[in-house]
């Protein structure tokens, strides 16, 4: 599939309705979902025919992305009913077989590595702090190849330094630098749109210890 029939595939999803701020709902655009999971692809092979867990899933663009290009299977997560009631409408509308766990991230437990891929745009932390390194942690743990993860460029150090030396990451590269438009969804808002500088992040988790649940 190619790039712009992946993006516009992916524009035509439902968002969130009623975004919860606690939660940091903000909704990943056509735009880098695409490229993400495309880059994933054909860079480095680790979407097709590949077990892909999408963290934090909201209305499952990432994840559409993931079953669109080949996934063996796609598990998308989130905490939110609502937002797994849409991802699930926005599957069975492109005629995606996904499945879908209302759970939270940090409370997965899952042993060992159960899925290839893990493709995710965390909550940056801004609401709570360090909650984007909560769902590298445990992404690090599932994942037998690779995590592809959004985080603010501000923080790329701090990033960095967590996955190598706490997480125990093998490999954190920054492959791209990307635009993250935020929609004025929050009375908080001042203004209609911001965009933020964000990384596009592929960690390699430390080698193999088996699947397990």
């Amino acid at each position: 599939m190619k790039l712009k029939q992946l993006e516009s595939l992916l524009g035509d999803l439902q968002q969130f309705s009623n975004p919860k701020i606690e939660l940091e709902q903000y909704p990943t655009g056509s735009h880098i979902a695409s490229r993400m999971l495309y880059t994933a692809e054909n860079s480095f092979g680790d979407v097709s025919n590949k077990v892909v867990a999408d963290f934090g899933c909201g209305c499952a663009t990432l994840g559409a992305a993931a079953a669109l290009l080949g996934a063996e299977q796609v598990i998308g997560i989130d905490i939110d009913s609502e937002s797994i009631e849409r991802a699930s409408l926005n599957a069975e509308e492109l005629e995606l077989d996904i499945n879908f766990l209302q759970c939270d991230v940090r409370n997965l437990g899952w042993r060992g590595h159960i899925v290839d891929t893990v493709v995710m745009n965390p909550p940056f932390g801004t609401r709570k702090k360090g909650a984007d390194m909560d769902f590298l942690s445990v992404a690090l743990k599932v994942a037998s190849q690779a995590v592809y993860s959004l985080h603010k460029t501000s923080t790329r150090d701090h990033v960095k330094r967590a996955a190598l030396r706490d997480f125990g990451a093998s490999s954190a590269e920054v492959l791209c630098e990307l635009r993250f438009d935020v929609p004025q969804l929050y009375k908080f808002h001042k203004k209609r749109e911001v965009d933020i500088a964000v990384d596009l992040w592929r960690f390699g988790p430390k080698s193999s210890q088996g699947k397990g649940i």
